[in-house]
């Protein structure tokens, strides 16, 4: 079938161009006056929607002028309405359409090619997902074996966490960090024990240890311990801040 005017298959429904259909009609009456007549009669945003055309002027410059995408069903009523023998022949036109349309064939290729958008769509999505998932696999990990786990580990062991994780650091550099940064007590005899507060919340516990003294008297010691919660919030927090460097 020969090609009277330009078909837009982009969407779900065939379009044409309210300015194409208004050339291959052979109006003469100015574009904005002879659409205004149609645009009460048709719902627009279903029958029909705004776009801009672009067009060059005859000093060469560009300019966007206002356009309609019109569905084929309205471009054909309007075709019919126009009573002319051009209207007539693109009436035809848009009726020959429709038929090779809704073909079985036609059918089944755009079901075939909403069915490729929708794989290309999903194979994207799972790209997405597993970038992400990869980077955050480290951390979450982590997180599930320390919120699975019950027990409580030495400052050192926590170092030894962080730098099997990437983070630069050890027992020393842990602790002068963790008193720096306010979680730790730095002088007198509570040095290295944790903060009231930051153990009221579940981050620390603290040991204690009765030793006996060969001349028969007791002492006591303290040891500073991080709980699974702690774990898991000291490696997220000093990953983050590796990655911010």
């Amino acid at each position: 079938m020969k090609e009277l005017l330009k078909i837009n298959y982009e969407a779900e429904q065939p379009t044409v161009s309210a300015r194409d259909l208004h050339e291959a009609l052979e109006i003469r009456e100015r574009f904005s006056l002879w659409f205004s007549r149609y645009a009460d009669v048709f719902e627009k945003g279903t029958d029909y929607q705004s776009v801009g055309k672009p067009t060059v002027v005859n000093n060469g410059a560009k300019r966007v002028l206002d356009d309609f995408l019109l569905s084929t069903d309205m471009a054909k009523h309007i075709s019919m309405m126009t009573k002319t023998e051009k209207g007539k022949i693109m009436r035809q036109y848009f009726i020959d359409l429709e038929k090779a349309w809704n073909t079985p064939e036609q059918v089944m290729a755009r079901a075939l090619k909403l069915a490729d958008k929708t794989i290309d769509t999903l194979k994207e999505d799972n790209k997405k997902l597993i970038e992400e998932n990869e980077k955050m696999k480290p951390k979450e990990i982590f997180a599930d074996a320390v919120s699975a786990s019950n027990s409580s580990i030495l400052i050192g062991d926590l170092a030894k966490l962080l730098r099997q994780n990437g983070v630069d650091t050890g027992q020393k550099r842990l602790f002068e960090q963790l008193r720096n940064e306010g979680y730790l007590m730095k002088t007198g005899s509570s040095r290295n024990m944790p903060k009231q507060k930051y153990v009221a919340n579940g981050f620390f516990q603290i040991k204690e240890t009765v030793i006996s003294n060969p001349d028969g008297s007791v002492r006591m010691t303290k040891t500073t311990k991080v709980t699974g919660k702690g774990q898991q919030y000291f490696l997220n927090k000093y990953l983050k801040n590796k990655e911010a460097v």
